[in-house]
C-alpha cells in the first residue's frame, strides 16, 4: 500500500532517531562505547554457561563454542542477536586501532574500521544468534584484517 504521508512521516522519524544517537555519539563516545558493551541478555547466556565475557577476541571464540539454547525460544533470539552484536562491536572498538561506533541516517548503529570500511555488527549478531553464522571470531577476524 502506498500511503505518502505515511512514507514521509515514517522516514523523518527514522532520520530523527538516527540523528539522536549519531548526536549522543559525538558527545559522549565513551558512554556509548560502555552502553554498547552492556549486553546484558547475552551475559548471562554465557554466564549460564560458564563464560565469563572478558571483551577479549578469545570470548568471541568461546561464545561461538556456546550450545544455542536461546534458540528454543524465537522471541529472545533477536535480542540476544542485537547484544552479540553490541559486543562484537565492543570487541572490535577496544582491541583494533582506529576502528570507531557510527550511526547511518535510519539509526543503525554500525563500526567504521581505519580503512573506512563499515561493519553492521548488529546484523551479524542476529544472524549468529539465529543460524551461527558467521561465528563471531570469523566476523573479527575479517575486520581486524581491515
Amino acid at each position: 500500500m502506498n500511503i505518502p504521508f505515511l512514507d514521509n512521516w515514517l522516514n523523518r522519524h527514522q532520520t530523527e532517531r538516527g540523528a539522536g544517537l549519531a548526536a549522543a555519539l559525538a558527545a559522549d563516545p565513551e558512554g556509548i562505547n560502555e552502553l554498547f558493551s552492556e549486553c546484558e541478555m547475552l551475559r548471562g547466556q554465557a554466564r549460564r554457561a560458564g563464560l565469563e565475557l572478558d571483551g577479549s577476541p578469545a570470548s568471541l571464540e568461546a561464545l561461538d563454542q556456546l550450545m544455542p539454547r536461546w534458540r528454543r525460544d524465537p522471541e529472545a533470539v533477536p535480542w540476544l542477536g542485537n547484544d552479540a552484536g553490541f559486543y562484537l562491536g565492543t570487541v572490535i572498538i577496544t582491541s583494533i586501532p582506529g576502528t570507531a561506533w557510527e550511526v547511518w541516517p535510519n539509526g543503525q548503529p554500525i563500526i567504521r574500521l581505519a580503512s573506512g570500511r563499515e561493519l553492521n555488527v548488529v546484523e551479524s549478531g542476529v544472524s549468529w544468534a539465529m543460524t551461527g553464522s558467521p561465528e563471531l571470531s570469523q566476523a573479527y577476524a575479517e575486520a581486524s584484517e581491515g
